[in-house]
């Protein structure tokens, strides 16, 4: 079975099971400071799981294109992918645990399906703590779909309990299924969740059924919801025997383009094989992040120095297989192997080949100079008995020749040696790149602020949305915007600088409208109904047959999944703060309410 295959089977499956369709989002998130991607398929609708009506109903189904960069060091083996997509089936408030096992049961198992052999499945669920019991409900469920009980492993919270996605909030205990790949046991306690390979995790039912509260305590909700995710490329591989995700019909294209540029053959050599399966991931996760409709540019902040780097590595290891050319005739064969379900790869390839030969050459020449220094640094590196290189000379490189710190560390593993990250990071903090210490504190927040004065800010990008039309005039549209509890920051089409007196206009417009205290009200309706009344709906966002349509009195109205507040004269003092250009044909403005 293919990728397309499954994504087309899972979809059919849930909307015969009474699900809607709804369309995956955008890779960077909207209004949710604490990630620079969407890094699962519940990302979007984290709204909807806290208590907002969807749109489309109470039971939902999509398959969503994710980043994830915690592993970004471990792309190149057999197994680690940074971007990846999911399917994934929700329940807000319909059925829960009997309903959702007995769904992933029939899918996985029965020949109108995967037909995978019940035999050759094992589960996982909690096993239940201080506070919380142990889950014999979903348990129970298995055991009447004929899971024995010895292919049914309780195990802890590390293992199969979600959430909550920040300190307080919905979540609870999860189901894992796995398959048993044929090995032998690893030894008399190994089963269901056991590492050693022998079984491998396919599909994870999550039951959002607790409320964390401020004083720790698991609180039961009266609304439970239910949270699926399984994964194509992983799912496509085991279902087709093969040992690793790149042996697949997803990459195949992929590695094709690789070998034509370098003139190396896939599978000859151990060193090479890890970098095509570098280039391959991460040409794939930059060509997906330009394609997006509210797409980034290689720069040294947030999402964008993860672009950057993604496309400086895959130069690097390019280089090393012997490639001279740029890295677009493999990017081209990405646009063509995924445009089927991700048609706005097409409609930007013209932009994508564009920024990633533009990134690497820029590149080259900051490759060339950093290794020849890091070459000349080599014999006296090798004479340290720790086998560790300085942070003041790894940041010397940056500084001095643009020389990222990953690369840095990257060359020097090479050589057996170890870079002194804290004396970097140290010689580096007075810099805003946003170096991996960062990004990974910025992976381990929660999905989305929810609270009041981000809901606030959310309320005046709508305000701030059609005054900037009203001021510049209808070219402009929203291209993205991020919120904190402290700020708004908003990107908006428009080809040259505000002027003083244009950013003056603007600011009164809203403040104006926040001293009219505008009723905020929201209405359901179809898309084409909503753009026929007269609603303004994003540049470059998929949106369901069914959407919501918020209106403020008689100045803004707007698609949007919400949260706003009721009434206007609740936020405040609406100040500008900085008008810049964030990219080409691309402003921002960054404001905040007082």
């Amino acid at each position: 079975m293919n990728a397309e295959e499954l994504r087309a089977l899972y979809i059919e499956f849930f909307t015969s099971h009474g699900h809607a369709q709804i369309e995956g989002k955008s890779l960077i998130p909207e209004n949710d400071p604490t990630v620079l991607f969407t890094t699962a398929g519940m990302h979007p609708l984290v709204p909807y799981l806290l208590g907002e009506e969807h749109p489309a109903g109470k039971r939902l189904v999509d398959y969503q294109k994710c980043i994830r960069t915690g592993d970004i060091d471990s792309v190149g083996d057999p197994s680690h992918l940074t971007f990846f997509e999911m399917l994934g089936n929700w329940s807000l408030g319909d059925y829960f645990k009997d309903g959702a096992i007995e769904m992933s049961f029939e899918f996985l198992t029965s020949p109108r399906w995967l037909g995978i052999p019940v035999e050759k499945i094992g589960v996982t669920v909690f096993e239940g703590e201080e506070g919380i019991p142990r889950d014999e409900e979903a348990a129970a469920a298995w055991r009447r779909m004929g899971i024995p009980e010895d292919r049914i492993r309780y195990l802890g919270r590390d293992d199969n309990w979600w959430g909550p996605a920040g300190t307080t909030g919905p979540c609870g205990p999860d189901s894992e299924m796995f398959i048993d790949m044929g090995k032998e046991p690893c030894g008399p306690g190994c089963g269901p969740g056991c590492p050693c390979g022998k079984w491998l995790e396919v599909w994870n039912d999550v039951f959002m059924q607790y409320n964390k509260n401020a004083q720790g305590e698991y609180i039961p909700l009266e609304r439970t919801c239910v949270d699926t995710g399984m994964g194509i490329e992983r799912t496509v591989t085991i279902l087709n025997g093969k040992k690793s995700v790149y042996d697949t019909e997803i990459f195949t294209p992929i590695i094709a383009a690789v070998e034509k540029a370098s003139e190396y053959v896939y599978g000859t050599d151990g060193e090479k094989d890890r970098s095509v399966r570098i280039i391959c991931d991460h040409v794939r996760s930059a060509v997906f992040i330009l394609g997006d409709p509210k797409a980034v540019s290689p720069s040294n902040v947030g999402a964008g120095y993860v672009l950057r780097r993604l496309i400086r590595r895959a130069v690097r290891h390019s280089r090393k297989l012997g490639m001279e050319g740029p890295l677009s005739p493999v990017a081209r064969a990405v646009v063509e192997k995924f445009t089927g379900p991700y048609p706005e790869l097409a409609e930007n390839a013209a932009f994508i080949m564009e920024e990633l030969d533009r990134e690497g050459e820029k590149f080259l020449e900051t490759l060339q100079k950093g290794e020849h220094e890091f070459q000349k640094l080599l014999p006296s590196l090798r004479k340290d008995p720790r086998g560790i290189m300085s942070g003041r000379l790894a940041f010397k490189l940056y500084d001095t020749y643009g020389f990222p710190i990953e690369l840095t560390e990257e060359l020097a593993f090479e050589q057996g040696l170890k870079v002194n990250r804290e004396e970097f990071e140290e010689a580096f903090k007075k810099h805003q790149e946003l170096s991996r210490a960062g990004s990974s504190q910025l992976f381990k927040g929660g999905l989305g602020d929810q609270g009041e004065m981000a809901v606030k800010y959310h309320t005046a990008t709508h305000l701030l949305h059609k005054a900037l039309k009203m001021v510049l005039g209808d070219h402009v549209a929203q291209r993205g915007s991020n919120i904190t509890a402290e700020r708004m920051r908003f990107d908006f089409s428009h080809g040259e600088p505000m002027s003083g007196e244009e950013l003056r206009r603007v600011e009164a417009l809203v403040n104006e409208q926040i001293r009219r205290d505008l009723p905020v009200t929201v209405e359901v309706m179809s898309l084409d109904a909503a753009k026929g009344s007269g609603a303004v709906a994003l540049f470059g966002e998929k949106y369901e047959s069914q959407v919501k349509v918020y209106t403020m009195g008689d100045f803004s109205r707007e698609v949007c999944g919400g949260p706003h507040v009721e009434h206007t004269g609740v936020l405040g003092t609406f100040k500008i703060q900085k008008e810049q250009s964030s990219s080409a044909g691309i402003r921002r403005i960054r404001a905040v309410l007082t």
